[in-house]
C-alpha cells in the first residue's frame, strides 16, 4: 500500500456564482497553495465555507479527498480537466481510502492531528463546480465520497506531508460503511 502522505492543499473563498435564476454562494472552488499552512479549529487558514449551516468547524473544519479518485473521474469525465481541490477538498491525500477510515480514526497531518467525522453527501453545489447536474448521484453511488475531519489539535499542513495514524483504528463503521448504507437507504425509499 502507498505511504499515506498529502498530495496537495487546497483553499477557496466564498464566491457567488448564477444558479438557477438566483445566485448562491459557494467556496467549493479550491486551489492548490504552496507553503505551509496553518490548520485551525475552524479550518485552513485561507478558506471558508459558502453555507455554514452544512458545512465547516467543528465537524466538518477540513476536507480530505483521495487522489487515487482521480483516475476514475478522469474515466467518467475524459473531456474535462481535474486540478486537485476539483472536488472541493482541503487535502488531496493518497493512500488513505474510505474502506481504511473510521469514524473517529485520528490522523497525524503535518504537525496538526485531524479526526474522522463523516463522508461528503455531496450537495447541487458539486455540480455547480463540474457544470453538470448528474455529479451529485455519480458521486454518491460510486462510493467515492472522501472524509471530513475535525481539528483535535492545530498545526500546520503542506503538499508532501506524511499521514500517520495518531491511535489504532476505531471499531466504528468505516467511512466506506457510512456511505453504503446511505445508497443502500436511498434505494429502499424510491
Amino acid at each position: 500500500m502507498e505511504s499515506m502522505r498529502v498530495v496537495s492543499v487546497n483553499v477557496g473563498l466564498p464566491k457567488r456564482v448564477p444558479y438557477k435564476g438566483r445566485t448562491v454562494s459557494t467556496a467549493i472552488f479550491k486551489e492548490p497553495v504552496a507553503g505551509r499552512i496553518p490548520v485551525r479549529a475552524v479550518g485552513l487558514q485561507g478558506d471558508a465555507v459558502g453555507d455554514p449551516r452544512v458545512h465547516g468547524a467543528p465537524n466538518k473544519a477540513v476536507y480530505g479527498y483521495p487522489s487515487e479518485h482521480y483516475a476514475f473521474w478522469t474515466g467518467e469525465f475524459p473531456e474535462m480537466k481535474l486540478p486537485w481541490g476539483m472536488f472541493g477538498e482541503n487535502l488531496t491525500v493518497a493512500g488513505l481510502l474510505e474502506e481504511d477510515v473510521h469514524r473517529g480514526d485520528r490522523f497525524r497531518v503535518g504537525t496538526a492531528v485531524l479526526e474522522a467525522t463523516n463522508p461528503r453527501f455531496p450537495c447541487f453545489k458539486l455540480g455547480i463546480r463540474f457544470g453538470r447536474e448528474d455529479i451529485e448521484d455519480r458521486f454518491l453511488e460510486s462510493g467515492r465520497s472522501g472524509f471530513y475531519f475535525r481539528v483535535v489539535r492545530e498545526g500546520e499542513v503542506g503538499a508532501g506531508d506524511p499521514i500517520e495514524r495518531a491511535v489504532p483504528a476505531s471499531a466504528g463503521p468505516t467511512i466506506a460503511d457510512v456511505v453504503r448504507a446511505r445508497i443502500e437507504e436511498s434505494e429502499g425509499g424510491e
